[in-house]
């Protein structure tokens, strides 16, 4: 079991006819709502049960994988990953906010394990544990995540249990160029938290992280070479309409791809990055300071954790994450008493 609660860190203008449904409660834990928009399905989750109390909103964002929100399994029985917030305090976080989680696209809320490989990713072929649905591929891109999250929070706001005047968005990895981009579209959002993000977007890490292995002697300057190369033309061909149409996976490259601190700098809201020192990911967060007193702007507080990955562990002499010594909660309330400041 504690391998699987590992894996759950590292997965760390609405139109009128659009309907929603409260389904009531899932496996005990959490609320289930769903959105009908002509043919899509939009799933989201509430952390808690109780539609009682008046509280703002906490969106989270998750990462980049097709994980379910919650599974079935035979060996465990029906549990919630719920995009990773499950590594959370989420009893001290539902006491100020209703915690927000919306499902993957094309994917199930409730997948059977049989249907996941071993990054927990909802595949429909067993057989092909690594092939991802053309659905989920066709759909995994920035603007359409922006999208489904507007129809939530538009079906939220005008909930009687929804205090509307505050509004925090907060997202891990991909899921931080997700709530950047609701926080510049949507006028709501009151607070942004950035974890693990890269504000260059997604394709340079893989060059900055070549060219780092060779000056380190991890690998030759030339198999370097080749790799930024690889890089540079894979990127080209997520611009070719023909490449993008025969491999769908392109469209999340190149929208992912994008700077994104151009979008912070535009923002006038409270903005949290907060990013471990052993991400490559997120080497340039380092840099985002200086933008910041170049514009004058001084909405930006930058929490850097030290010796920490891209999820929060603490990370071993070999260099790899030590399981044992996670971060993630920690990390999430410094955030959540900021927000609360």
């Amino acid at each position: 079991m504690r391998n699987i609660l590992i894996l759950f860190v590292l997965l760390l203008g609405f139109q009128q006819h659009c309907l929603g449904q409260d389904q009531g409660v899932l496996l005990g834990q959490a609320r289930h709502f769903m959105l009908m928009d002509k043919n899509e399905r939009i799933d989201f989750i509430k952390f808690d049960t109780a539609l009682s109390v008046k509280k703002p909103v906490f969106l989270f964002c998750q990462g980049s994988l097709p994980v379910p929100l919650a599974v079935h399994s035979a060996q465990y029985g029906d549990f919630i990953i719920g995009g990773g917030i499950t590594n959370f305090d989420r009893q001290n976080i539902t006491r100020h906010y209703h915690v927000i989680v919306i499902s993957m696209p094309e994917t199930p809320l409730l997948a059977d394990e049989k249907n996941l490989n071993a990054q927990y990713c909802y595949v429909p072929d067993t057989t092909q544990k690594q092939q991802l649905s053309k659905a989920f591929l066709e759909a995994d891109y920035l603007e359409h995540y922006v999208q489904r999250a507007k129809r939530v929070w538009q079906y939220l706001k005008k909930q009687p249990w929804v205090d509307a005047s505050k509004l925090v968005v907060a997202g891990h990895s991909q899921g931080s160029k997700v709530a950047t981009k609701i926080a510049k579209s949507n006028k709501s959002v009151t607070h942004l938290g950035l974890f693990g993000a890269n504000p260059f977007g997604r394709v340079d890490q893989f060059v900055r992280e070549a060219r780092l292995n060779a000056q380190l002697g991890k690998m030759s300057w030339e198999a370097a070479d080749q790799e930024m190369e690889a890089n540079y033309q894979e990127f080209q061909k997520a611009y070719q309409p023909d490449s993008v149409r025969a491999n769908p996976g392109l469209l999340a490259l190149k929208t992912f791809s994008e700077p994104f601190y151009d979008d912070w700098l535009q923002l006038n809201i409270p903005i949290y990055l907060a990013y471990g020192t052993e991400d490559r990911t997120a080497d340039l967060c380092d840099l985002m300071p200086l933008f910041f007193i170049q514009a004058d702007k001084h909405n930006l507080s930058c929490k850097r954790y030290l010796k920490l990955e891209h999820n929060f562990f603490e990370v071993a002499e070999n260099g790899r994450p030590d399981y044992n010594k996670g971060h993630w909660p920690e990390v999430m309330q410094a955030f959540i008493d900021w927000s609360l400041k």
